[in-house]
């Protein structure tokens, strides 16, 4: 599928510059910044849903940990003791 994006010069001369720098094409340089953008807005999307989701069932359970439980669970992390995800309370 063939697309074509209209660009300024200013920025068609920056892609270029960066291009060159690279040692590759400046298609090379766009598809890579298109693609670097959606899959930075897909996760962004994703964390959005998750949290939406969450926030969800926190007001149909009220099931939740608070962020001190949250901090000291990550505070074992990588240590000897390493604690279990803490029991949700409601």
């Amino acid at each position: 599928m063939a697309t074509s994006v209209k660009l300024d010069d200013d920025l068609k001369s920056r892609i270029q510059h960066l291009a060159d720098a690279r040692q590759r094409s400046a298609h090379w340089v766009m598809r890579e910044a298109i693609r670097e953008y959606v899959e930075r807005e897909e996760a962004r999307e994703g964390f959005k849903q998750e949290a939406l989701a969450s926030w969800t069932a926190y007001k149909e359970t009220g099931r939740h940990l608070t962020g001190q439980d949250v901090r000291n669970w990550l505070k074992t992390w990588g240590m000897d003791e390493e604690k279990e995800i803490p029991q949700c309370h409601e």
